[in-house]
């Protein structure tokens, strides 16, 4: 029987960084062996998020951490104050989940988009938990 649902670690080496997890989404539907339907990427961690944007460009994540960063300052006076509360606002911004459409077994993102796991908080080793339905 395929496997349908699973996850996968991965180590962040900056304190803020997007990191590219197209090949390993790709490799679970693969190994999932369904052929159509949907792929759901599940980020548990409250200091980190997930998104889908364009890989082509290296400069498009640096611009949009820049961005993040001049929204939400770390000087901001939070009153939860572990030291990671810009992180947490981060994280709100670009969400804990992403659905991907599958279709001949393949992710149907466009030419230029890439999933990337968003670290707000690191580095650290985090999971990303994933679930593959037909459909």
């Amino acid at each position: 029987m395929a496997k349908t649902t699973g996850s996968f670690a991965l180590r962040t080496v900056g304190a803020k960084e997007f990191v590219d997890i197209t090949a390993q989404v790709q490799d679970a539907v693969t190994d999932s062996t369904i052929s159509d339907g949907v792929c759901i990427i599940y980020n548990p961690h409250t200091t980190a998020g997930l998104t889908i944007n364009e890989g082509a460009d290296p400069a498009v994540c640096d611009d949009l951490l820049g961005v993040f960063g001049r929204l939400i300052p770390r000087d901001y006076p939070y009153r939860h104050q572990e030291g990671n509360s810009s992180s947490h606002m981060m994280a709100t911004l670009t969400g804990s989940s992403v659905t991907v459409i599958i279709v001949a077994g393949r992710l149907q993102l466009g030419t230029w988009q890439r999933i990337f796991f968003c670290e707000y908080d690191g580095p650290r080793t985090r999971k990303v938990l994933w679930k593959v339905l037909p459909g």
